[in-house]
Formats: C-alpha cells, structure tokens, sequence
C-alpha cells in the first residue's frame, strides 16, 4: 500500500488558495470534525479538485492498485495530507456520525493497510481522578452466599421500568427473533445488527452495559448474558469465517472499520505494558469501545455459559489460515485473551469488582464511625472510598 514520502509543506504553500501554514503540528485540544474539514476543503478549489480524484482513487476494487501505482492519486493524497481533513477526526454519538467516518476514511484508508489503524474518533478524555471508582446499580451486586441472585434478570427488571430501554430493547429481541422468508433464514442480520446500534445508542449505559456486562455466579445467569444480543441471529451464522477474513470485511466498511480501530486503541496493550488497559487503566473507555463494536460485522459476544471462564470473540476462526496462523491468532486474542477486558479491577471478569471493594470499605468506616473510633478518619482509604459511594456516580459516566 502507498505511503508517502516525506512530505513537503511546499506542496500546499505553493498552491492557489494555501491550504497549510508550513509549521508542525502542534498538540490539540480541540479537534474539526471531518464533515467540518470536509466542507473547508471544498471552498478551496485546490483543495476540492484533488479531494474529487482522491474519492474516485478509491471506488472499486483495484483502490490499492490505484494508490500504489497512479501519479494522479498520489498526487492527490498528497495535498490531502496537508489539508484539514487529514487531521480531522469524529464524535461518538455524532448526529452525522457515518458521513464524518466515511470522509476520514477517504482520506487514511489504504495508509496502514498492513498494520493496524488508528482511531478516527476523538481521544476518550482521562476521567477525574475521583470518578474512577464509582457505584454501581442498586442490586447490581450478589452476596457470595446467595446462589439464586441472578443480575442479569435484575438487569432486565430494572430496563423495564425505564421507558427508552424498555421500548429500544423490545424492538431489537422482535426484529432479531423475525423470520427473513425471502433469503430462507431464521432472521435478517442486517436489519437486527441496525436494531442493537439504535438500542446501545439510544439508551443510557446505567441500563445497557449492566445487561451487557452482568456479574455471574451460575450457569443460568451467564447464559442469560449470552444470550441478551439474541446471538442467534445477531452473531452466529451457518459457517465461521476466517478471522482474517472477518477483518477484511470489517475494514471494507467504515463504520465496522472505525469501531474495531477504536476498540485496538481503547482495549488493547502490548504483552510488556505495565498497565492494565490504554489510556492509564482507563477500563471504562474500553468497555464503551466493546459495546459500540456490537451490530457490526465484528460483533463479539460471550462464546458459551460459563461463568468463572468466560471467553469473548467475533464469530470466527484461525482454522486455515495457512501460513498466516500467527497473524490470525495474534488479532483473535486481542478479544479471547484481552488484560483489558479480563484484569479483575474493572473488567468484564467482574466489571464491577472495584464496586464490590467500595462496598467493602463503605461498611468498615460506617462500622468504626458508629463506634466514635477516630482513627475512621485516619483511614484515607477508607474515608477516601465513602466519599465515592457517597457521590453515587454512575458506573458507566
């Protein structure tokens, strides 16, 4: 895949209408969206001629042959590297979302076709220091001693009392669970992977992520998790693709490539890392970036009932793959054997534990404090725990 050389800022100064000052980039705290950088690519008729050809470079399946070998594409790309759009990136949750995606795209796909890409939303901001360990629902948790609790059926309870989860929720089991008598299929998985993105966008996390990420203590618990995207439908299919070939289909669309680009960031470390998940342990950045993969083509899901051992993966396989085995093994434990998603301070394996810890030291200060011990207060730990209880944060802000 073309990657361009060094590139000179002449380029763009040089042009009718410059499009860059010459000076490096500098840091950013604020950034333009790319339907924002788009539209001041178009009020520049340098600009919008070169971004004209670069999306015909990219129509069809010989895109890469294009990039690589047509002077007029590199050409093209090249302006475009200086121009707004290249340093453009997109909101979560954005009105436009798809249209932002698909303009960032036009510009980065094929630059890193043979590594992994880079994320085109926002940086997920760090979360205030005191907002790192917070509440989680009322029921949420289960005593050890109580083997008949079952949080996933809480979970259920509590998003029927909220109208918007209630009514989300209900859409996406009906559509999901409908016969496709056209195609001879138990369902449509295009419109059921439409329903759960409308579901997990519409709908607070208080109520989503407590489905999705349920703490279990029994079979029937955990399989009731499994089965909240109605998997049937919405994950499994006759055969299980290649995982490479998965990816490949996935980076063919920009909204599947953009989630997965955001997952690696959000969720993935290196085996030598000293911390648990990106972004300083930022477990919650990664939650949301495994839920938003959910209606895509790499939607992942729990692989069987267990719950002391559970397993998460994109319905595919390594089997295969030939001489690529390694690279193929490599990218299916970036979810079947995630630190991120399985560390017990705030993961998946118990997406509450730092809750459960919380509880813990809520009970000794209110126990020493009812017993007028000073040294309650001393307990900076302690003390320091009661004010995040006592704050009730949402455990998904």
């Amino acid at each position: 895949m073309y990657v361009p050389s060094a590139l000179s800022m002449s380029l763009a100064t040089s042009a009718p209408g410059s499009l860059g000052t010459g000076s490096a980039p500098k840091a950013q705290t604020e950034w333009v969206d790319c339907i924002q950088a788009s539209d001041m690519c178009n009020q520049n008729p340098y600009c919008s001629s070169r971004y004209r050809v670069m999306r015909q470079c990219l129509v069809g399946k010989e895109k890469e042959a294009m990039l690589d070998n047509n002077r007029e594409c590199q050409a093209a790309l090249e302006v475009l590297l200086v121009s707004p759009l290249y340093d453009c990136r997109c909101k979560r949750g954005m009105k436009k979302e798809l249209q932002c995606l698909q303009n960032y795209w036009t510009i980065h796909m094929g630059l890193n076709e043979d590594m992994d890409d880079s994320s085109p939303y926002e940086p997920v901001p760090q979360p205030a220091p005191n907002r790192m360990l917070t509440v989680a629902p009322k029921g949420f948790h289960c005593p050890d001693a109580e083997r008949n609790c079952n949080p996933c059926l809480d979970a259920a309870k509590a998003c029927n009392l909220n109208n918007s989860c209630k009514k989300q929720r209900s859409s996406y089991i009906a559509t999901c669970s409908k016969e496709d008598p056209n195609k001879g299929e138990t369902c449509s998985k295009k419109r059921c992977h439409k329903a759960l993105r409308m579901f997990l966008d519409r709908v607070p996390t208080e109520f989503s992520h407590r489905l999705l990420f349920c703490p279990c203590q029994t079979e029937g618990c955990a399989e009731r998790r499994r089965q909240t995207i109605v998997p049937d439908c919405s994950y499994k299919d006759k055969e299980k693709p290649n995982c490479l070939e998965l990816r490949r289909v996935c980076r063919q669309d920009s909204l599947c490539r953009s989630r997965l680009a955001d997952y690696m960031v959000n969720c993935c470390v290196t085996p030598h890392s000293a911390s648990t998940c990106p972004n300083q342990d930022n477990h919650q950045a990664c939650l949301a970036s495994y839920t938003r993969l959910i209606g895509t083509d790499m939607t992942p899901n729990y692989v069987d009932s267990s719950f002391s051992n559970w397993t998460i993966s994109p319905w595919c396989t390594c089997k295969g793959s030939g001489n690529q085995e390694e690279e193929c093994m490599n990218f299916l434990q970036y979810f079947t054997d995630n630190t991120c998603l399985k560390h017990d301070r705030g993961s998946l394996k118990h997406p509450h534990a730092f809750f459960y810890r919380e509880v813990k030291y809520r009970r000794l200060f209110l126990a020493m404090a009812a017993r007028a011990v000073p040294s309650a207060l001393q307990d900076t730990t302690a003390f320091n725990m009661y004010h995040c209880v006592d704050n009730a944060f949402s455990p998904f802000q």
